[in-house]
């Protein structure tokens, strides 16, 4: 019961471990070395954090990693189902994964700026998701983790919902959060809602929800913090020559064609 209370809480304060973990840290006013320390702690913590989760994700997956971890997780989820056997999203998680991304671009639109450009966010987006989905469709592949509904469906760990709307929520933070606060509140807890919809209509096993978690928030701080070191391998002035173009294909939704004056 005691590691049942544990992953839920964990699940529950995901959004304040991610805001406690990247706000910045006010350096003494004696310490010429507070500052640079802080910010060490801060990185080790955004770091630790989703390592822990993704580890008991991992060894939660079989009797023979972890028995207890294994077994907490069957009975946490047996226990949401008596409480939420009737738990129907109809379809709406599908649609809270990119609201944080949706927001980000309605502040762009609106004429807030923002630490990157739209140029610039765009790129860190599409390279962030193309790590997070590889990320999370080899470990599919791996560990084939049956979903808690389908012992057929080998696709439970980790949760790509879950992964995808907690990229964009960190996205969100890293675009606005500073700024604006409420930004950051509004995008994790629209992850967590996300996440959280995904157990209780017994989708995935809350391990695989934590695991996705921690995915898309690292996939999302990798490349935001490596985007600088990585423009200055492009030459010169390629960032002027390119030009983002929103496109729409005819029952297949909207998207964004990239394309470069020669």
């Amino acid at each position: 019961m005691l590691i049942r209370l544990r992953l839920l809480l964990l699940l529950a304060g995901w959004p304040c471990i991610q805001a406690a973990a990247q706000a910045p840290t006010r350096p003494l006013p004696d310490s010429v070395t507070a500052r640079p320390a802080g910010h060490l702690r801060a990185a080790l913590l955004r770091v630790a954090v989703p390592s822990v989760a993704i580890s008991v994700g991992v060894l939660a997956h079989k009797p023979t990693f972890n028995q207890t971890l294994c077994k907490a997780k069957q009975d946490l989820q047996e226990e949401t189902q008596e409480v939420f056997g009737g738990f129907d999203a109809h379809g709406l998680d599908d649609y809270t994964r990119h609201v944080p991304l949706a927001l980000a671009y309605g502040m762009m639109a609106t004429g807030h700026k923002g630490e990157r450009t739209p140029l610039g966010f765009t790129l860190i987006y599409l390279v962030a998701h193309e790590l997070d989905q590889g990320v999370v469709n080899q470990l599919k592949r791996i560990t084939a983790e049956p979903r808690p509904y389908n012992a057929q469906d080998l696709s439970s760990f980790p949760s790509s919902h879950t992964s995808q709307a907690f990229l964009t929520a960190t996205l969100l933070h890293e675009q606005y959060g500073r700024q604006y606060p409420w930004v950051s509140v509004t995008g994790y807890a629209v992850a967590t809602a996300t996440g959280t919809m995904r157990v209780l209509g017994n989708k995935h096993w809350a391990t695989d929800v934590l695991a996705g978690a921690a995915i898309g928030f690292l996939s999302a701080e990798t490349v935001w913090h490596a985007y600088p070191a990585l423009t200055k391998l492009l030459p010169q002035r390629l960032a002027h020559k390119m030009l983002l173009v929103p496109t729409y294909a005819p029952g297949g939704g909207a998207g964004l064609a990239m394309g470069v004056q020669l």
